[in-house]
């Protein structure tokens, strides 16, 4: 029975904002009260999604995943004592594109100094250009057929100016200027369900983000400076979402359509058991709590899915052609990436050596406490499963910071 939807309180203006990271296994909600640039987690909440609810990361049942959002958010508000209706949801998908892409733009005028109005019209060609290539890239993968993309995220990368990095062009002169640009499209059918989900949960979105860009998000600090490269991998359930981050910017990001639910899958398949029955198994191998008799069929059932998804990562990968090499720091999180038997093909396996790493890549985990920006006042969240949605709180801090910078600008000085 779908319960009424509860009322909301509160406009988006009480400093409190919602992480909705609706997954294909599970839907979890983070609420968070926000002091200045930062955010303190106040409640938390997790439902479980129906088989048919989502397919391959995308929503395939609005109706049913409104309802499961709705479960999860009224635990996390449960626990916070409020409901807050500022949302950031993630979305996720193999149809979701993102790419960064380097735009040479030649200026005319050298010596007049860039101004606000002439880096934006840069940075629209890029996204243009970025939006093309996409529509095209997923026009490929649907045989072809054509369809109405949308841009969910933009991040500058880098910019230069005749060989020079600069973080905020305006005010420099030069002739040549290059901008990195990373963008990701995601198809308007899977970004109008999820604007109905929110919709129909009374709440109001603030911003919709690519899941292993917001990944990215948590683990890179404000500041410009931030150095930090790593190949980032979330396992969910219904995709595995990588990112390549390069001095702190997001290289790019790729999906593919194998995760959690693909494994209890292959031991359904071999066991003859229930997709539930597989699931227990699954989870109980971790904790050790597998009989001894099964033990075995239930690694080797494993064993042949996890090669395929190896064979995913080595192709995701070797798609990230603009890197001289890759760095050789893996970080994981998502529910999926519990599973010890990854972290073992990963670590003990070759599987780098036809990759551009200059050594052999050490894995480590992403934890809560190493998310920048962000604290936990429930003590719920003690491993690498809720980063996401840690990641999706952080893109709306971003997000109220740029709106508050453009409001600040548009209105006249106050004493």
């Amino acid at each position: 029975v779908m319960s009424r939807v509860p009322q909301r309180s509160g406009g988006s203006s009480d400093r409190y904002i919602v992480g909705l990271d609706i997954g294909t296994e599970n839907v979890k909600a983070l609420i968070g009260k926000i002091n200045g640039e930062s955010v303190d987690i106040i409640g938390t909440g997790k439902a479980r999604q129906g088989l048919s609810d989502m397919q391959a990361g995308a929503v395939a049942d609005i109706a049913a995943v409104t309802a499961n959002c709705n479960a999860a958010l009224a635990q996390a508000e449960e626990q916070a004592g409020v409901s807050a209706r500022a949302v950031v949801v993630g979305i996720a998908g193999e149809l979701v594109k993102g790419t960064t892409i380097s735009v040479r733009v030649t200026r005319k005028d050298t010596k007049k100094p860039l101004d606000e109005e002439e880096v934006d019209k840069i940075i629209s060609l890029v996204q243009k250009r970025a939006f093309e290539r996409s529509r095209a890239h997923i026009a490929a993968e649907l045989g072809g057929k054509e369809v109405d993309v949308q841009l969910v995220n933009s991040a500058l990368v880098r910019m230069e100016i005749d060989g020079y990095v600069v973080t905020n062009p305006v005010g420099f002169q030069g002739k040549e200027v290059v901008v990195q640009l990373y963008t990701a499209f995601a198809p308007l059918i899977h970004i109008g369900a999820l604007e109905q989900v929110v919709h129909q949960l009374d709440m109001d979105l603030l911003a919709v983000a690519a899941e292993p860009f917001a990944v990215a998000r948590s683990v890179v600090g404000n500041d410009s400076d931030s150095t930090m490269s790593a190949v980032l991998m979330d396992v969910g359930g219904g995709t595995t979402d990588i990112a390549v981050l390069n001095e702190g910017g997001v290289q790019g990001t790729k999906m593919f359509g194998i995760g959690g639910r693909a494994f209890t899958r292959s031991i359904e398949r071999d066991m003859g058991v229930t997709f539930d029955e597989g699931e227990t198994l699954k989870l109980a191998l971790g904790k050790g709590a597998v009989p001894d008799t099964k033990k075995k069929a239930v690694e080797k059932a494993l064993g042949k899915t996890v090669k395929v998804w190896r064979s995913g990562v080595e192709l995701a990968l070797a798609e990230f052609q603009g890197l001289d090499h890759l760095p050789h720091t893996i970080l994981l999180c998502g529910g999926g990436a519990s599973l010890n038997q990854l972290v073992d093909e990963l670590e003990q396996t070759s599987w780098y050596r036809g990759l551009p790493f200059a050594k052999k890549p050490t894995i480590k985990y992403i934890s809560p406490e190493s998310v920048v920006g962000i604290s936990d006042s429930t003590d719920k969240l003690d491993d690498h499963t809720f980063i996401t949605a840690m990641g999706l709180l952080r893109v709306g801090i971003d997000t109220i910071g740029q709106t508050d910078e453009s409001d600040e600008e548009n209105s006249s000085i106050k004493d």
